[in-house]
């Protein structure tokens, strides 16, 4: 049977009781595991006939192991102790679960951030292989990076063609270039699985197998699951998770993510992507919030939040409120949360499969770059942040903690607020640490993502997805700007772009965008929590005198 377990309270409960039976009538599972392409209507019928192939991938990803582990043995033997994994969205966050919960050592490269991107690329260069994961290889940021390897082994006396793998689309001008060129190893993935349901592809396994993890075992694991996913039973728990999330009524489209010491780190951070990036559209969708034991949004119990705590097997925890618990190991969730966010497509009315809106922030960051525009002027300067917003958001604003203020004033009962830091994820990792205060300051969930790796995910949903967020924006002056080989841009100025370019888009879209440029990034993050924390202090003093003078 399967190694996953759910267990539902109130409104989760709800909807499993009211939904599951007529999913089972319907044979959604077995029709979904049969690759039945009409589940979601006329209109994705074209897209999902081409994007099924992870329903059964299974033992076509037993025989990419073979090859990933003699890859392993023979890169071992030239001395290469350390992976270096270039991708965004699907093609980075399942190889970086994956790894975390084997404990061993894989460097995911998901950023343009001169400082991260310098750092990564010197650290260890001769013990260095890099796989480059794209599934078509036009993805500007994957491609970026893998100049700078190339130029950094060159540096080093390495032929870079050695040290570097590619794992692409049969058939893509990637692959096409890759063989041609003589790389060291070329990977092809299932053309028929979407990025954010490749984790147990060749996207997945082949970073992951060359880290040190034990595949087998993983797919093994998978493959136990799958036998059970086709039935048609009201016990299905991949039925019953996809009622949890697309089938409340009304629906509660804000899921609060809290990991409860579940032995899979970054599991909510893989599901984020999945989940936004597929439901996040014509207007509907649910919005993945990755959060923390015993959140602010889990705790207020708010009618449009459902909170998922991700537990361990053996954890005595029961549900409470409107909450499920969910349980399992690796491979089981993986396919689970897969099978179950396309059975809530099905319930939402949305084909799961496409990302309509996800080009739009890259089409504006590449007109940005072909024009390099002057810098919009800062509206005003408080300290080492710019403030920046269009008109009539800042109204009077003077100080930072004015500009958070108005932008928290534009939140609607319904809204989320989104934190966009373009900044290096590792070096200022503490600027997550401002998401719980903001939480709790604003009443409404809040979400976080590191730029530009969001845009691969949250950010569908965002532009796509309904019309309920405001936006901040964070960047930062980098150290030294470092050139792409053979770009006529640096990867300072692609940051920016990229940054721009989806507040451009946000914007347009009618949603309010506050943006905060760090002149000095110590500085100017020590100045952001500050502020953060003093309007929390004082917003929890009004409460406190408010409660006062009613007693």
């Amino acid at each position: 049977m399967s190694s996953m377990t759910l267990a539902a309270a109130g409104a989760a409960l709800e909807a499993i009781d009211r939904v599951t039976g007529t999913l089972v009538e319907d044979r959604v599972a077995s029709r979904l595991m049969a690759k039945d392409p009409t589940l979601w209507g006329h209109d994705a019928e074209a897209e999902a006939a081409v994007r099924l192939g992870w329903v059964d991938l299974v033992d076509a990803s037993r025989g990419l192991v073979p090859g990933i582990m003699e890859l392993r043995d023979s890169l071992r033997a030239d001395g290469v102790s350390r992976i270096v994994l270039c991708g965004m969205g699907g093609s980075s966050l399942a190889p970086e679960v994956i790894t975390r919960t084997a404990g061993v050592e894989l460097t995911v490269l998901d950023s343009t951030d001169p400082d991260q991107v310098r750092r990564t690329v010197e650290d260890r260069v001769a013990e260095t292989a890099v796989v480059v994961s794209s599934k078509s290889g036009s993805t500007v940021e994957t491609d970026s990076q893998r100049r700078i390897f190339e130029a950094a082994f060159t540096a080093a006396g390495i032929d870079p063609l050695s040290r570097v793998v590619i794992v692409t689309d049969p058939g893509s001008p990637l692959d096409a270039s890759a063989r041609e060129a003589g790389y060291r190893a070329v990977f092809n993935a299932d053309p028929n699985v979407g990025g954010r349901y490749s984790a147990l592809t060749a996207f997945g396994l082949v970073p992951s197998g060359l880290a040190g993890v034990d595949l087998d075992a993983l797919l093994d694991d998978a493959e136990e699951t799958a036998e059970f996913l086709g039935e048609d039973d009201p016990t299905n728990i991949g039925l019953r998770l996809g009622a949890v999330l697309g089938g409340t009524s009304p629906l509660r489209d804000k899921i609060v993510f809290a990991d409860e010491a579940s032995g899979i780190p970054g599991l909510a951070d893989w599901a984020e992507q999945l989940i936004a990036e597929s439901t996040g559209k014509l207007g509907t969708g649910v919005l993945p919030v990755v959060a923390e034991e015993g959140a602010p949004e889990i705790l207020a119990g708010d009618g449009d939040v459902l909170a998922v705590r991700l537990t361990a097997p053996d954890a005595d925890i029961e549900p409470v409120g409107n909450q499920v618990t969910v349980s399992g190991s690796l491979g089981s969730q993986l396919l689970v949360w897969e099978f179950a966010t396309a059975v809530a497509g099905r319930l939402l009315g949305i084909n799961p499969f496409d990302q309509p809106d996800v080009e739009a922030a890259k089409t504006a960051a590449r007109g940005l770059l072909d024009a390099q525009p002057e810098s919009t002027p800062a509206n005003f300067v408080d300290g080492a942040v710019e403030i920046r917003a269009d008109d009539g958001l800042l109204g009077d604003a003077s100080t930072l903690g004015d500009a958070l203020q108005q932008l928290f004033a534009t939140l609607e009962p319904n809204g989320y607020l989104a934190v966009q830091a373009y900044l290096d994820r590792s070096v200022q990792s503490r600027l997550e640490d401002i998401r719980s205060p903001l939480a709790s300051l604003t009443g409404r969930p809040v979400t976080f993502g590191w730029g530009p790796r969001f845009l691969h995910s949250t950010g569908q949903f965002h532009k796509g997805g309904p019309a309920q967020g405001v936006f901040l924006t964070i960047t930062g002056a980098a150290a030294e700007d470092l050139d792409i080989p053979e770009r006529p841009f640096t990867f300072g100025e692609l940051i920016t772009a990229q940054a721009a370019g989806d507040a451009q888009v946000l914007a347009g879209k009618g949603r309010p965008v506050l943006r905060l440029h760090l002149t000095d990034r110590a500085a100017g993050l020590d100045q952001l929590v500050q502020v953060v924390t003093h309007l929390l202090s004082g917003a929890a003093g009004q409460r406190a005198s408010n409660e006062n003078g009613t007693v």
